[in-house]
């Protein structure tokens, strides 16, 4: 994969057929995630895989969401910054970088929005998240919204075509309860599975073609 101009890669790969189930489903869990369209009633969620460059190499922002709410179903999970869709957001993209800026300070008007990834549907929470793809000019100043987010994680991107890295685990889910040999991605220890690892799955595989 050569990084060189990346923001101009992703562009073209996300100008193209993407292909959507078939990459989802390979960090999917296996006997549970399978094509299934969302219900009417459904939530509407846009995230941001945000991109930034530091001494010439390119990062990739995630946020590790709260433990405290015992209610959340992501609680204690790796994801991408962004949230539910509310009726003031004019589409899925302004709800993106909205919550991308409250929920870790970055500034709207320094991102560039690539294009979009497939939306991916979520069962357990009943949401449609509908993943963009952007570049931060410069480097972030985080601000974290502590309520909600414990940590940024900023791994070098190209991590993330190197096969050491993905990984299967239990996965608790419920006391008692664990899902088996789930795929993941391991982030220095952090493990990086579920929805935001399929969306980030995607991505990889039509920057790869």
């Amino acid at each position: 994969m050569d990084f060189n101009n990346l923001p101009v890669r992703i562009t073209e790969a996300l100008s193209g057929d993407l292909p959507g189930f078939d990459a989802h489903k390979i960090m999917g869990v296996s006997g549970h995630y399978r094509r299934q369209e969302p219900p009417e009633d459904c939530s509407q969620a846009g995230v941001l895989a945000l991109f930034y460059q530091e001494k010439g190499v390119w990062k990739l922002i995630f946020i590790r969401r709260s433990s405290r709410y015992h209610d959340d179903r992501h609680k204690g999970q790796i994801g991408f910054p962004g949230g539910k869709y509310e009726d003031h957001d004019d589409n899925l993209m302004e709800t993106a970088l909205r919550e991308a800026n409250e929920e870790i300070g970055v500034n709207p008007n320094q991102i560039e929005v690539l294009g979009k990834l497939s939306k991916l549907y979520i069962p357990v929470s009943n949401f449609l998240v509908h993943p963009y793809v952007g570049v931060f000019d410069g480097i972030p100043d985080f601000r974290l919204q502590t309520a909600e987010i414990d940590v940024v994680l900023t791994p070098e991107f190209h991590i993330f075509f190197e096969e050491k890295i993905k990984k299967t685990t239990d996965i608790p889910i419920a006391k008692g309860i664990q899902l088996k040999n789930i795929p993941y991605y391991d982030l220095n220890g952090q493990v990086l599975w579920g929805a935001t690892a399929m969306i980030l799955t995607e991505l990889l595989l039509v920057l790869d073609n």
